[in-house]
Formats: C-alpha cells, sequence, structure tokens
C-alpha cells in the first residue's frame, strides 16, 4: 500500500493497564487477534485484522500515566518534525528515539495540551486496513476554545496541513486537515480539529479522539457496554456516518463510526 501524507495519523497505541483484558475486549468488540508479544519490546502486542497489523496495545510502565490511545503522525524526517513543533508552540515531551528497526518516535504535545506521537517509519509503516471495518478510521484533536487558533496555527506549521471548514456541515466548530497540496475536503482529509464542549468538565485535557470503522454503530455500543465500557455519546448520525464516543472497560476513551450508508 502507499506510504502516508507527512501529518497523517498511521498508527495507535493503546496504553492499559492490563493488555490481556485489553486482548479480550477489543478482540471481542472489533474482531482483532493477538500474536505473542515482540520479542524487543515483552509489554507490547500487535493487533491483527484478517492478518493486517491494525493497532497496538502495551502495558502502562507506570500506573500514573493515563489510560489512553496514543495516536501516531506521520513524517519521513523525525529530527526535523520535532523542531518544527517547537518552533510552533508546541512541546517535545520525549526526543525521537528508535524502536528497533520499526522506526523513529518521539511523543509531542500541542499548544493546548493534546499528546500525539511522531513516526518516522522504517520496517513498519503503520495501518494495513485503513477504513475496513473493525480497522483505524480517523482521528480529530480537541481543543479548548481559548485555544483554538494556536492550536490550528500550530498543525498547518508543523506539517503543512490544508485546511476546511466544516463548522456549518456539522453545526460545530470544525476544520478539517488535508495533505500539503491537496483539497481541503472529505475525499483528501485525514484528520481535523473539534473543540471540546464548553460544559465539559475543566479538568478534561485537550485530547485526540480515534475511530474504529464498525459496521454497526448501535450493536457496536451494545457490545462496549456488555464488556464492562461505557457510553460517552450515544449514537448519532452525521454527514459522514453514524458514530458514538465510548470508554473500555479499563478507562481508554475512543469512537466508533459505521460509515454513510452503515448502521
Amino acid at each position: 500500500m502507499a506510504g502516508f501524507a507527512e501529518g497523517a495519523p498511521c498508527w495507535a497505541v493503546a496504553m492499559l493497564p492490563d493488555v490481556a483484558a485489553g486482548r479480550r475486549f477489543y478482540g471481542e468488540l472489533l474482531g482483532w487477534s493477538f500474536g505473542e508479544p515482540d520479542r524487543e519490546r515483552e509489554a507490547y502486542t500487535t493487533a491483527t485484522l484478517g492478518g493486517k497489523a491494525v493497532a497496538g496495545l502495551v502495558a502502562k510502565p507506570d500506573g500514573r500515566m493515563p489510560t489512553d490511545w496514543n495516536v501516531h503522525l506521520n513524517t519521513p524526517d523525525i529530527a526535523a518534525a520535532a523542531g518544527r513543533v517547537r518552533e510552533a508552540g508546541g512541546q517535545v515531551i520525549m526526543e525521537p528515539f528508535p524502536l528497533g528497526g520499526a522506526g523513529y518516535t518521539a511523543v509531542a504535545a500541542d499548544p493546548g495540551g493534546a499528546v500525539f506521537q511522531l513516526w518516522q517509519p522504517g520496517t513498519m509503516t503503520g495501518f494495513e486496513a485503513p477504513g475496513e471495518p473493525g480497522a483505524y478510521a480517523w482521528a480529530e484533536v480537541y481543543a479548548r476554545a481559548a485555544d483554538k487558533e494556536a492550536v490550528d496555527a500550530f498543525y498547518a506549521a508543523v506539517f503543512g496541513f490544508e485546511t476546511g471548514d466544516l463548522s456549518e456541515t456539522l453545526g460545530e466548530d470544525f476544520v478539517m486537515w488535508a495533505p500539503r497540496g491537496e483539497p481541503a475536503d472529505p475525499e483528501h482529509a485525514v484528520g481535523g480539529r473539534a473543540l471540546i464542549a464548553a460544559d465539559a468538565p475543566e479538568h478534561l485535557p485537550a485530547h485526540f479522539l480515534l475511530y474504529f470503522a464498525v459496521g454497526d454503530c448501535d450493536e457496536a455500543v451494545r457490545t462496549t457496554n456488555r464488556l464492562g465500557g461505557r457510553t460517552v455519546r450515544e449514537p448519532a448520525t452525521t454527514p459522514f456516518g453514524r458514530y458514538a464516543v465510548l470508554v473500555d472497560d479499563q478507562g481508554a476513551y475512543f469512537a466508533v463510526i459505521a460509515p454513510e450508508g452503515g448502521h
């Protein structure tokens, strides 16, 4: 498959207290299979769907760290991208470092505090089944209204995104990102920026939300609740499909979406 554009989400890893429980939860919800833990990183395991890599699960090395899904944004030059993060007002939390021959990663945060990882591919490019039922579908960053101008400028400066305003279409403040030189429309978009609701708890941090494709959104919600997770945002229909925001049985937030024409 073709490589990922600069700044496009290319991989996702769930940091969990209990990886075995995560395997059970996502295995039943999304149909994932799991091989043996990575020999170089014993706490890490790769999820597959029909033999294609779709995500990673890793045990949290420190219980004080958040339980969440981490998005990785593609870059051909991680050192240069880390430099642009700083220049644009973000923070490099962890400097670039190699993960064997798989690639290089770094941990960064935007001016609003949303954390993400950079990924410079080696042997591991990223998602092998994007858009397929059970696999990654979409990602967007949630920022506070007071930070939105700085956050929008940050991602445009770091990754060269073309931006399009979908606020009128969606009925809420939303900017989508397209790769440099591409039309800023839904066909070419690789992600976007939404706003944290004004009535959300003050302690809720800025964050990325990852969406996984499903055939039936409502059934995925029922399965999540049955497995011990919960529903944060009930199923709703948009021009792009029916979606819901959920939390797994260990506390990691994620979303599911049945693309347009799904349930």
